[in-house]
């Protein structure tokens, strides 16, 4: 695996922002998708999304399942490219929302975090229960840290759930990753964006459940930190951010990885500090890291201006079929006996 930018798109922040605004997402039409709307075990819900390509459910094929990132959607330009993919490979794809994140805010007195573990097994599990074939799992950003902190916990019952798993530009040590955003450009720019959606989606959280937090505090929140503070931790069993940040944080539990796992950060992601990311010392022998110099934040752009984003759910798409191959390769093949 290798990526090299090209050279009309220099530095992390523009391998960031540029892709998420301006490249192509797909070689062909958007994705058509189908909407399901399941009940939560809580009484809650979430939206799934599947990709809408004609081929009748019970054809067994290889499902691809992608969790979003931070005030993702199954629009967001990562995630009609990984759609387009997995078209293109005949692969049925489904893309769960968390909750609060599909266009309309869920009903509990909660809403969705960075290590929710336990929603990313249930979503698997019955995706697993409906389909025939092998199941795929890719986090996006915070979905890729949730997605490696359940395969880290579940250990060797995570081959329930699925097959493989990648993580794409995750900030797997949150606390580390929180302090990036607090600071300078990222600040001023993505802290802001993000701040923008999660506020009036907190309000509306606060209308339907009066008090749930202190509304004040959360007006007044100017960082990730301050709003996950009042709202974040509070509200999924956390004592502040700090204790959020630590436990929900993936990276204490890739050791536990007993499943094929893939984890890709770039090194100029100006989300995710380099010297945060994990080494060969901190996983389990079923995990890979691939660090490439450049990317941004789930960028990788590529081609002739104004390029597309395909660059990097075509490298996971053939890390994830390499696995299929020698999965399905008679016993002893490898070693020549077959």
């Amino acid at each position: 695996m290798d990526y090299v930018a090209p050279r009309w798109l220099p530095g992390g922040q523009l391998q960031t922002i540029w892709p998420a605004v301006a490249a192509r997402r797909v070689f062909g039409a958007p994705p058509p998708y189908r909407r399901e709307r399941w009940t939560a075990p809580d009484g809650d819900f979430i939206d799934v999304d599947f990709l809408d390509d004609g081929v009748a459910a019970e054809v067994p094929r290889p499902l691809l399942v992608l969790f979003h990132g931070l005030e993702g959607s199954s629009r967001s330009h990562y995630a009609e490219a990984f759609a387009d993919m997995a078209r293109e490979r005949g692969w049925a794809c489904a893309l769960p929302h968390f909750r609060g994140c599909s266009g309309e805010v869920n009903l509990a007195p909660r809403a969705y975090h960075s290590g929710d573990h336990a929603e990313v097994a249930w979503i698997l599990q019955r995706l697993r229960a409906a389909h025939r074939g092998p199941l795929l799992a890719v986090g996006i950003s915070l979905g890729g840290n949730v997605l490696l902190r359940w395969a880290g916990e579940a250990g060797a019952c995570a081959r329930v759930g699925a097959d493989a798993v990648v993580a794409v530009c995750s900030p797997l040590d949150l606390a580390a990753a929180g302090r990036a955003m607090g600071r300078g450009f990222n600040r001023q720019v993505y802290t802001r964006m993000f701040l923008r959606t999660m506020v009036p989606k907190a309000l509306q959280k606060w209308a339907q459940h009066p008090g749930l937090f202190d509304r004040r505090a959360l007006l007044a929140a100017q960082d990730l930190y301050a709003f996950d503070n009042v709202f974040t931790a509070p509200l999924h069993g956390f004592r502040n951010t700090d204790d959020y940040w630590r436990r929900a944080s993936a990276k204490p539990f890739l050791r536990g990885i007993c499943i094929p796992a893939l984890a890709i950060n770039a090194l100029n992601d100006p989300f995710v500090p380099a010297a945060s990311l994990p080494g060969p010392a901190d996983v389990s022998p079923c995990v890979r890291l691939w660090q490439p110099r450049e990317g941004g934040h789930v960028g990788f752009a590529q081609g002739r201006l104004p390029g597309h984003v395909r660059a990097l759910p075509d490298v996971v798409g053939c890390w994830l079929a390499a696995l299929l191959t020698v999965a399905a390769a008679p016993s002893g093949a490898e070693s020549g006996h077959g």
